[in-house]
């Protein structure tokens, strides 16, 4: 289903319950029926780290052709509900001169634009950042709408250490959140809204949760004081974890508890979708968590991903920037998509992962 006429309506400014169903409906396109989302948006330098680790050069034709091995795996749609573009990306076509957002689009992917510019130190709190991005962003949000983004994706950054965060950090990031989703729901673009606690440190899995918990307090109340209409929004917060340092880390059912409890707490059942950042976990680590929370059943909202190294890190090794594996590429990237589909359901096995898919 291609979403690009569905939502071409001229009165968009007009934020009513007409355009609340349109959001909703893209929402649920997105992560609904096992589907989940392709975090493709690394930045130039972010990419360009990646690609170091396969001693390939990043060039605008190499970024173009790994995005288009990406985007062009058969039967990736079954498992893809829509793919988060970098702004060069969402300019760039494939080979044969489709862009990249009607190519998505015709597959019923739906395309998505990152939109932040980066978490900068916030100012009288060392240690803590604040993301910033919201000068000028109504005037990209209507650009990035014509040429074919659907929804659009804003990072907050959360770090855990000796006396932070601070309430006063988790507050600026929620408000800077919000006001992005006011913005992108007035341009009838789904906002992905991303508070990230970072994993970076030696906490517990119980100061993790603490800290979420604080963190989705201060957003949700700050959507609610920004007018945001939550049927209209996905949600991609961390799981709850442990550090990635920490002596004595938590197993997978417990941080699928602590996860699931935290979002039970704090995340209202009209938000359509909740779609798991990875957050440094390897990608089987964030698939079998995701099975383990979606086998308890009865949740109100759709428990699905939107991963970027954990889908992509096994396609970009099978890759390793040469043409002759780009098949192989595809295939890694299939295998994981599947998986974390099959965990959207329910009905993942570790034991899946040494089968040939």
């Amino acid at each position: 289903m291609a979403f690009f006429a569905m939502l071409r309506r001229p009165d968009w400014l007009e934020k009513t319950r007409m355009n609340r169903n349109e959001l909703n409906a893209v929402a649920l396109a997105m992560v609904g029926n096992g589907k989940g989302i392709l975090a493709a948006d690394e930045s130039t330098p972010t990419i360009g780290k990646r690609f170091a680790t396969i001693n390939t050069e990043s060039t605008e034709a190499s970024r173009q052709r790994y995005r288009e091995m990406l985007f062009t795996t058969p039967g990736i749609a079954d498992y893809i509900g829509g793919v988060i573009l970098f702004d060069e990306t969402l300019r760039q076509s494939t080979s044969d001169g489709v862009p990249f957002a009607k190519y998505l689009d015709d597959l019923g992917i739906i395309p998505g634009i990152k939109v932040d510019t980066g978490a900068k130190p916030l100012a009288g709190f060392p240690g803590e950042t604040v993301t910033e991005g919201l000068d000028g962003l109504r005037d990209r949000l209507t650009e990035y709408y014509e040429l074919g983004a659907r929804f659009a994706k804003w990072r907050a950054v959360i770090n855990i250490g000796a006396d932070i965060p601070s309430d006063f950090c988790m507050q600026a990031n929620g408000r800077a959140l919000a006001r992005y989703a006011a913005l992108c729901q007035e341009a009838n673009i789904v906002p992905i809204v991303e508070p990230e606690v970072l994993m970076d440190g030696d906490h517990s899995i119980a100061r993790c949760e603490e800290v979420t918990d604080a963190a989705l307090d201060a957003l949700f109340s700050a959507l609610a004081e920004h007018k945001v209409v939550l049927e209209g929004i996905i949600l991609k917060p961390n799981m709850v974890i442990s550090g990635s340092v920490a002596a004595d880390r938590a197993g997978p059912a417990e941080v699928a508890a602590a996860t699931l409890r935290c979002l039970q707490a704090h995340v209202p059942a009209n938000v359509p979708g909740i779609a798991f950042l990875s957050g440094g976990q390897t990608a089987e680590e964030a698939t079998e968590h995701l099975d383990i929370m979606n086998k308890t059943g009865d949740l109100p909202w759709e428990l699905s991903f939107s991963y970027g190294r954990a889908l992509q890190a096994p396609a970009l090794d099978a890759w390793q920037g040469q043409e002759d594996n780009f098949a192989a590429g595809q295939a890694a990237l299939f295998k994981r998509a599947k998986f974390n589909s099959l965990a959207h359901a329910g009905s993942f096995d570790t034991a899946m992962e040494s089968a040939t898919v």
